[in-house]
């Protein structure tokens, strides 16, 4: 296969290197804004994708960023691959204020309370897993199928989650918008000055040449 990697890494070590890339995130978020930046796309095309894949850091539909941003930024008539690029405002340094702030404002918006009845997040996370799997088993076998954990991890924390992320989503996603428009705009003009420039430049030196040759 053309892009088989040669060196097979182990798994330990592709995890290592999901969590933390190699050059650290600040050189991979170097690596996204010079990705952004030459788009072959209007600037707003482009901010319009970037908005699409920061806001969808803050849904709680982990595993599906890409797709979730994809088509926003299509409904949105943005730029795909900034909506794919711009989903990594969300990464192992980020998801964690994400989603403290997501939840927060979910709580305060559907005006619950955490009593800790059921436990820490943590454990809502375990209590759902383990339902999800037993409820996988019953289908199999007699046991009968129990949603409650499912049930309260949906209602004390997905839920939440979804609704408290709009807001900062929709802060996050337009300040991103407004920040990257006018750097884009800029860096696309000084490229397009140089590419015009350079196109002169050659034009000069064949004319010199063809004048010299006569």
């Amino acid at each position: 296969m053309v892009f088989k990697r040669r060196d097979r890494r182990p798994v330990w070590k592709a995890v290592l290197q999901a969590l933390w890339p190699r050059g650290g995130w600040a050189r991979a978020a170097r690596y996204v804004t010079h990705r952004l930046n030459r788009l072959p796309d209007p600037p707003h095309r482009i901010a319009r994708g970037i908005f699409a894949g920061v806001f969808t850091t803050f849904t709680p539909f982990y595993g599906l960023h890409f797709f979730i941003a994809a088509g926003l930024a299509f409904v949105m008539r943005g730029n795909v691959v900034a909506a794919l690029l711009a989903t990594f405002f969300g990464n192992p340094l980020t998801y964690v204020p994400i989603g403290v702030i997501a939840m927060k404002t979910g709580y305060w918006i559907l005006g619950l309370t955490d009593t800790g009845e059921h436990g820490g997040i943590g454990q809502k996370f375990v209590g759902a897993g383990r339902d999800l799997w037993r409820n996988f088993e019953a289908l199999f076998t007699s046991a009968r199928a129990d949603w409650t954990d499912l049930a309260i991890f949906y209602d004390e924390v997905f839920f939440p989650y979804l609704v408290g992320g709009i807001i900062p989503g929709l802060i996050a996603g337009f300040v991103m918008f407004h920040v990257s428009l006018p750097i884009i705009t800029a860096y696309q003009n000084r490229r397009r000055k140089g590419v015009l420039k350079a196109k002169l430049g050659a034009l000069k030196r064949k004319k010199v040449e063809k004048g010299g040759a006569e």
